[in-house]
């Protein structure tokens, strides 16, 4: 090989300025510090504690419900900041509505309001499609009575049985 070309090979080799070592490739540096570390590492600079003895965490939010069960809690009240970290899961207000209704406060009236509206909508719903049914089926079932009522026999028979003591 001639002179040029091994210089030229020398000149591309080589990562730093002259008389450093030469090496094929460079070397790339990975980074350590993962999105969890430097998260964890802002949060350490704003002085956020941990908070123990956590159950439970709602986060309301139109009509939905984003619940946190055992999360880990951590904050810093005069940062106004509060971290919650654990595995949500999106629920219907309705559905936990039982559970959570002593921890709703008057933010949350109008969803309440709104949920009640609906329940009644509905319950009126089924009750008159099921109030036709009963009297389609009482209609098939219990035929009609011809003639006397009840009240009128009644009556005829309590004079006659007065009469007769």
């Amino acid at each position: 090989m001639n002179r040029e070309k091994l210089m030229k090979m020398a000149n591309t080799v080589r990562t730093g300025g002259k008389g450093t070592v030469r090496r094929k490739k460079k070397a790339v540096h990975k980074t350590n510090t993962t999105d969890d570390k430097r998260l964890q590492s802002t949060l350490k600079r704003i002085g956020v504690n941990s908070i123990p003895a956590i159950e439970e965490v709602n986060i309301f939010k139109d009509d939905v419900v984003i619940q946190f069960i055992n999360p880990k809690v951590q904050a810093s009240i005069a940062a106004n900041t509060w971290v919650v970290s654990g595995s949500p899961q999106t629920k219907k207000l309705q559905d936990i509505l039982p559970q959570i209704i002593s921890q709703l406060g008057p933010d949350n009236m109008d969803n309440l309001k709104k949920l009640a509206e609906q329940f009644q909508k509905q319950a009126s719903g089924e009750g008159n499609a099921a109030s036709a049914t009963i009297q389609e089926e009482d209609d098939d079932d219990v035929p009609e009575l011809v003639g006397e009522t009840f009240e009128t026999a009644a009556e005829e028979k309590a004079p006659a049985a007065a009469a007769s003591s």
